[in-house]
């Protein structure tokens, strides 16, 4: 495939000011809405509220992602995490279902970890699982929302996913980044593919087999 030319006026100056300016006006103008879901969160799911891991961003270079948490401290009988499903309650699948959870990162938008729109930051651990093409998704910053996650999003396989994060990184543009925040806001509300097709978060990546392996 093309790579496009993508370092124009808007992906160097003006994508950067407009992340600011719109993630400063939805904090401010919600900023009731952060306060609700945030008692609501400290008295279903308990402390601390608000959920910190790292993810790799531009260049890989690794930050702190915040999110309201969605999942218990559930342990079994060793003192062991529960599965992801089963410390997942019915008031953490409405968060995310809405992506309420996703709020607090617009927190990162405002410190330059993030963008508005790019693909979405993943797990430290999978990045020596990415093969060359893969990992070209970590030559912009990772986003609030992205490509994939309008076009499929949790039921998309990781390779799908990833060739959509890479075909993003190729044709930035003021136009497809519009066309995204509408696109998000209609999966949104219709609640759409939230979850993989067989758990209740998606499976982890384990690396793409080589083409000859397949």
């Amino acid at each position: 495939m093309t790579k496009k030319n993508n370092k124009g006026i808007y992906v160097l100056f003006i994508k950067r000011l407009l992340d600011i300016l719109l993630s400063l006006m939805v904090l401010v103008c919600f900023c009731w809405l952060y306060a609700i879901v945030a008692i609501l969160v400290r008295v279903k799911l308990g402390s601390p509220v608000i959920f910190k891991q790292p993810r790799p961003g531009k260049d890989e270079k690794i930050f702190n992602l915040y999110k309201f948490r969605t999942m218990t401290d559930a342990k079994d009988e060793n003192g062991n995490l529960l599965p992801d499903e089963d410390r997942l309650p019915e008031f953490g699948k409405k968060l995310r279902a809405t992506s309420l959870d996703e709020l607090p990162e617009l927190f990162n938008i405002l410190k330059g970890d993030m963008s508005l729109v790019g693909p979405r930051p993943l797990l430290v651990k999978y990045l020596p699982l990415y093969n060359d093409e893969q990992r070209r998704r970590h030559d912009v910053r990772p986003g609030l929302t992205g490509w994939a996650q309008v076009n499929g999003r949790n039921l998309l396989s990781w390779e799908d996913k990833f060739e959509k994060d890479v075909y993003y990184v190729d044709h930035q543009s003021f136009l497809l980044d519009l066309n995204i925040i509408f696109m998000t806001v209609a999966v949104v509300f219709k609640h759409d593919d939230i979850n993989s097709a067989t758990d209740a978060t998606m499976e982890a990546f384990k690396g793409t087999p080589p083409k000859d392996e397949q």
